[in-house]
């Protein structure tokens, strides 16, 4: 729902607008990616055939030309639901039952492989490890980059952290993560462990990401923000998919600061993401 404000407790607040949509992290940036011109598989688990969230998902996924051969059911098993309010300011206000039964099994050795053998490029989610390791472990077998959302506190040598070639979290993981409170002396700390690419996003501050010793920052391109649910998750996608297409970290932050730049303009989650002429367009109007 958007509303202008959030309410105080025990009051009421009016409502503008009303959206039922998927979303999560591999969710939002698989719809990124589809939309951006890449072909993008899911690989993850998901309630059963009598949970209308997940067949609301599977559905929403498959509107996107997203291929959800993935998808894997569990018996008896519900998918997370999330009740957001978005304020006049764009700012989220998120209350989330997680799964229920999905974070117990894994994938075969077998499964992972499989899910990325035509992959140039995997995006994890380390909120689920059981799924993201084996599929790690899979993608670094073919030497092909693993780029993690660290949207769950972690440190450097933690298993899914280690195996992956660039880790892009959130300013608050970060914070979280390391117990500093300034972000460059964050990333300077989580890298002393750390040695593959390593950058955060900062929302309207930007992203910031270490090179060396050193730590660089990329402003965040202004715009009128409307709603900035999954834009984290946008960035991620279009990170990981114009990485593949340039080999280029910079590149690909611009590229991927863009796309969700244009996701915080329009109201409605992973539904507002951009395509790649929109992107391209606004790159034109907007030069680094």
């Amino acid at each position: 729902m958007r509303v202008d404000q959030f309410p105080a407790a025990g009051s009421k607040v009016q409502a503008s607008e009303f959206l039922i949509t998927s979303g999560g992290q591999a969710g939002n940036a698989a719809v990124a990616v589809a939309r951006l011109g890449g072909n993008v598989a899911y690989l993850g688990y998901v309630g059963d055939d009598k949970d209308e969230v997940a067949n609301r998902i599977i559905k929403t996924f498959e509107n996107e030309n997203i291929d959800v051969s993935g998808a894997i059911r569990v018996p008896g098993a519900s998918s997370s639901v999330s009740l957001i309010l978005i304020d006049g300011a764009g700012e989220k206000m998120i209350a989330t039952r997680r799964d229920k039964g999905l974070g117990q099994s894994e994938p075969s050795a077998a499964e992972a492989k499989a899910a990325v053998a035509a992959a140039d490029a995997v995006v994890l989610d380390n909120r689920y490890a059981n799924v993201g390791l084996p599929v790690c472990e899979a993608a670094k077998s073919r030497s092909i980059p693993r780029v993690l959302d660290l949207d769950k506190p972690a440190p450097p040598d933690d298993p899914l952290v280690a195996g992956c070639t660039h880790v892009i979290s959130s300013a608050e993981s970060m914070r979280d993560s390391t117990g500093l409170k300034d972000l460059s002396a964050a990333l300077l700390k989580y890298g002393e462990t750390y040695s593959g690419f390593l950058a955060v996003t900062d929302g309207p501050d930007g992203v910031y990401w270490r090179d060396g010793g050193k730590v660089h920052h990329m402003p965040a391109y202004k715009v009128e923000v409307v709603d900035t649910l999954g834009a984290g998750d946008t960035f991620h996608g279009a990170f990981a998919l114009r990485l593949v297409e340039t080999g280029d970290e910079v590149e690909a932050m611009r590229f991927a600061s863009a796309a969700a730049a244009i996701k915080c303009t329009r109201f409605g989650g992973l539904m507002g993401a951009a395509t790649r002429q929109e992107v391209e367009a606004f790159l034109e109007k907007h030069p680094a």
